[in-house]
């Protein structure tokens, strides 16, 4: 399709140039000679939130200015340039924050946003990776970028979540200047930093940060054109918007990811082995939303994908998934489904050797104790914790879901054969 003229104007090359997006959707909606309520009629919005977002020099709602950008027809690769960092650090152009509260309300409920936080990475390192975002850092050249994700991704692996935060602002002022490249790899390397991170902090529970970064990832992978790097993106925006209580666009984006690599053919391995990671996280979104039918479907289908995958998946694999890790994700769709007794059922042939990563081999443990919670069984629970915490103390520590059993198990069975030592291993950390 041929991109308008009005995209390779003088005004457009400027405001692409100055990094403001806002702008440039100002300038298609008025070519358009639409008004203000008529755009924001199609994006669901008052005009007085247009306004807003065609005026800030920060971007606040990283979903509303993609949509925005597409009904007003700003080319893709236009809007991905202005939402990029700018060549100088420190421009209010360029300062992007992970929420609209964040922007507009008092440093006092930052203060508290971060102390909320601070139990699952502490504060500092948080206020690292939240500058990072707002205005990416000269790079570190620090090294080979491939070899750093490689090395953030065990870290992810190992549950050494503090670790991984540490890093990440680094992975992304590199990931970036290597992106200018316009390399589709190097562009595919910065969509899976944001991909990691979102990764991350989902798991510490820090949602709106996840959000932001998992729009990233999806914008660089789109630019990318890689499908199965696409499809990561996809499924770490699925998770954020689950925990945020959306879950029919969470289970829409996840079935067009699903689509998406089944149209690649799934000639390879590592294809499949995307197919059966997608249906696996389609099959536990519908479970909570409560949609049985679907979930079961999803979970059988994502069985009989995952049947030619080896039962270790090699080392470096994107979606690092083997028939295991679907028995795995079994247990958690039944746990959603309020069926404790089959999520119980499904788990009992599962072995820690099943899984080469802590964070896996912890997963294991927690998903059957979250199980044995709901069986009202709290010494199983204690002890699959305990399992849990010895595999990587990361995977009971940092989340709040697991944390909360914690809570519950030492007030409600503080005599309960381990729970004393489950609450010692954790407390310290905390």
């Amino acid at each position: 399709m041929p991109v308008d003229p009005l995209w390779n104007s003088s005004k457009a090359r400027e405001l692409t140039a100055q990094r403001r997006p806002g702008a440039l959707i100002r300038l298609g909606r008025e070519h358009r000679a639409w008004t203000l309520a008529a755009l924001g009629r199609r994006l669901g919005c008052s005009a007085a939130t247009v306004s807003r977002l065609e005026r800030r020099s920060r971007v606040v709602d990283l979903a509303l200015v993609h949509r925005a950008a597409f009904e007003v027809g700003v080319p893709r690769h236009i809007l991905v340039v202005s939402l990029a960092p700018s060549p100088t650090t420190g421009s209010a152009d360029t300062t992007v924050t992970a929420s609209p509260r964040d922007a507009e309300e008092d440093p006092m409920r930052r203060r508290t946003l971060l102390t909320a936080t601070a139990i699952a990475g502490p504060a500092a390192l948080l206020t690292g990776l939240d500058e990072a975002l707002a205005d990416t850092p000269p790079p570190h050249g620090s090294g080979p970028l491939d070899a750093r994700l490689t090395a953030a991704r065990e870290l992810y692996d190992k549950g050494a979540h503090r670790r991984l935060l540490a890093v990440l602002p680094g992975l992304i002022a590199d990931g970036h200047s290597a992106a200018n490249s316009r390399r589709a790899l190097d562009q595919a390397r910065l969509s899976s930093v944001y991909s990691l991170g979102t990764a991350v902090l989902s798991k510490l529970g820090s949602y709106e940060r996840a959000r932001l970064t998992a729009e990233r990832a999806r914008t660089w992978a789109e630019v990318s054109g890689s499908p199965l790097v696409a499809a990561a993106a996809a499924r770490e925006t699925a998770i954020v918007l689950r925990h945020q209580d959306r879950k029919a666009d969470a289970e829409r984006i996840m079935a067009k990811a699903v689509a998406a690599v089944e149209a690649t053919g799934l000639r390879t391995d590592a294809s499949a082995a995307a197919y059966a990671q997608m249906l696996c996280t389609l099959a536990y979104t519908s479970a909570r939303s409560g949609r049985r039918a679907e979930a079961l479907a999803m979970a059988d289908e994502a069985r009989r994908a995952a049947r030619r995958l080896p039962p270790i998946a090699p080392a470096g694999r994107l979606f690092p998934l083997s028939p295991a890790g679907v028995d795995l994700y079994t247990v958690g769709v039944h746990w959603a489904l309020g069926d404790a007794g089959a999520a119980l059922e499904a788990g009992k042939g599962l072995r820690p050797e099943q899984f080469p990563t802590p964070e896996r081999r912890a997963r294991m443990s927690t998903d059957m104790a979250r199980a044995w919670w709901a069986r009202g069984r709290p010494e199983q629970t204690a002890r699959a914790l305990l399992d849990a915490h010895r595999a990587s103390p990361g995977e009971v520590r940092d989340r709040p879901a697991i944390r909360a059993i914690v809570d519950e198990l030492a007030e409600r069975h503080s005599r309960t054969t381990g729970v004393r030592e489950l609450r010692s291993a954790v407390a310290p950390a905390r």
